[in-house]
């Protein structure tokens, strides 16, 4: 007997609507946007392992955030939707699914997300972070109307309840509304850089496996020379013996007769120094991605004044990010708050960036209260 009876009805919750990726096999329609360039970024990620850290960097360094509610008697229950949310299938919290939503904004240049809801509650039963491409926005009819297509240009799909949906665009334009990945442009830039691991990677096999040259001059006695073929395929038998015991750990020795040469193939060539085109290459990446090179572990010689104002940039782009990510976070817990019959505000508040801001931010503040402390003894001599 089963822990749930047939005849119990389970409650629905609607509407997966963005689940027919699971099914089907749909390619993207984004304006200039194609499903060659989003699985061309998708595997730039897995070969370029610089371009993967860069984007975890820059979903991590986003930092936490909490929403206030501005009456405080609702702020404990909001607080346990924000930790309890489900999302998806793996996970769990609302800060799961923004940092799932923000790796597919910065991959694609778009994240799509969706609210599940509860048939019989009425409240939110979860979170999902929806393939962003396989779905579209387009123009309506008007400049501002917005509505999303799920499926390629012929068997595009119109989604009809868009309410539920979370979308974001990064960087949109009016020829790509969809937005535009920051991986754009690096294609190029990684061919180049794999092309030369890639020959890294031959050198050094070539090395680490050395091919040999066994040559035999008989001599001008013309017994040497009728025999010659023979005593060749000797020593090449001899030759390949001790190698074969080599790979064994046995250590043979080769004695031969007569004029023999051994040579190792290659061996007066030397490697390319491929220092400087692949920092060069990879200055670029870094460059597009705006993530300091200290950050990756790259020790290029940089002074303490260049490492703060790369950091200064950093920050600059993470507050950027946010800014795409706070209206996300407040339509989500406005609908928690609304579904829950709760008539009250909410915000959300970014923690500091690191500490370093921390410390500014707090030396700021004992600069400020010294002034004040001057300007007050001085209005006091002068009283």
């Amino acid at each position: 007997m089963g822990l749930i009876k047939k005849s119990e009805k389970q409650p629905d919750i609607y509407a997966l609507q963005s689940a027919r990726s699971l099914n089907q096999q749909l390619n993207f329609y984004s304006g200039n946007m194609s499903s060659f360039e989003n699985r061309l970024y998708e595997q730039l990620r897995i070969q370029v392992p610089v371009i993967d850290a860069c984007i975890q960097k820059i979903v991590r360094l986003c930092g936490d955030f909490t929403i206030k509610c501005l009456d405080e008697q609702y702020q404990d229950e909001l607080d346990e939707f924000i930790n309890s949310v489900r999302v998806g299938i793996s996970g769990q919290s609302l800060n799961c699914f923004v940092d799932s939503y923000l790796d597919s904004l910065l991959t694609y240049g778009n994240a799509v997300g969706e609210i599940l809801i509860n048939s019989e509650t009425k409240q939110i039963a979860g979170l999902y972070n929806a393939d962003s491409t396989i779905i579209s926005a387009r123009y309506g009819s008007t400049p501002l109307d917005r509505q999303f297509y799920i499926g390629t240009d012929g068997e595009a799909v119109k989604i009809r309840h868009p309410e539920r949906l979370l979308y974001t665009a990064l960087n949109p334009s009016a020829k790509c509304p969809n937005g535009i990945s920051v991986l754009r442009g690096l294609p190029c830039i990684s061919g180049i850089l794999l092309r030369i691991y890639e020959c890294i990677g031959q050198n050094f096999e070539r090395l680490g496996n050395v091919r040999y040259a066994v040559t035999y001059k008989p001599s001008s006695d013309s017994g040497d020379k009728e025999f010659a073929k023979e005593r060749a395929m000797q020593i090449a038998q001899e030759w390949s013996d001790g190698m074969n015991a080599s790979r064994d750990g046995q250590i043979r020795d080769f004695i031969a007769v007569g004029d023999i040469g051994i040579k190792v193939i290659g061996a007066e060539n030397q490697i390319v120094d491929t220092d400087i085109p692949v920092r060069q290459l990879l200055e670029q990446i870094i460059a597009k991605l705006s993530i300091p090179p200290f950050l990756l572990g790259l020790s290029w010689s940089t002074s303490e004044r260049m490492s703060k104002q790369q950091a200064d940039i950093l920050t600059s782009e993470l507050e950027f990010y946010r800014r795409l990510l706070t209206p996300v976070i407040l339509r989500i817990a406005d609908t928690f708050m609304t579904l829950s019959g709760i008539n009250s505000k909410v915000k959300v508040e970014w923690s500091n960036i690191n500490l370093q801001d921390e410390y500014e931010l707090s030396k700021a503040r004992l600069n400020n209260a010294q002034a004040r402390q001057i300007e007050l003894e001085i209005e006091k001599q002068n009283a």
